[in-house]
């Protein structure tokens, strides 16, 4: 990770402009994508594509990179705090507009299941920061129209 001066970590230390790929894979059931880190991901083709129909949706990998982005910087957030995380899992559960092309996603609520010995008001605060503040990908759905709500349970 790249710091800066004293030591903290850079507020953003991923590249602004990035390269990624598309293909379809060697056997044509799905397409794969992968960063310039050669890291990949199976994504579904539909059968009328010539795909299996199977795999994650690039609607659904939107989602998930919500998910993703936000658990990143609650899981730092927390363990700054010196707070003992056991686990964490996040449910999405979103919509999109119906029977129109293209179809925007409309809302997600976002259920934070933390295990540990946790204060919820720090995660409470932790998750707010995040949707609010720090997570791009919240805020790309969010520009795009999307309502974003959320809710934290504690194991």
């Amino acid at each position: 990770m790249k710091v800066n001066r004293i030591n903290k970590p850079l507020i953003n230390p991923y590249p602004i402009k990035m390269t990624l790929h598309v293909e379809l894979a060697p056997d044509g059931s799905h397409t794969i994508g992968t960063d310039a880190a050669g890291n990949s991901v199976n994504m579904y083709l539909p059968e009328v594509a010539g795909g299996t129909a199977t795999g994650i949706r690039p609607m659904q990998m939107l989602v998930l990179g919500v998910g993703g982005c936000t658990a990143v910087d609650v899981l730092m957030l927390l363990r700054k705090q010196r707070q003992q995380i056991e686990g964490l899992r996040i449910e999405m559960e979103a919509g999109r507009a119906p029977a129109v092309e293209p179809s925007l996603w409309e809302k997600l609520h976002l259920i934070y299941i933390f295990k540990g010995n946790i204060q919820p008001e720090r995660a409470h605060k932790a998750i707010e920061m995040s949707i609010q503040k720090y997570c791009s990908a919240s805020e790309t759905l969010r520009r795009a129209g999307a309502a974003l709500t959320w809710e934290a349970r504690f194991e």
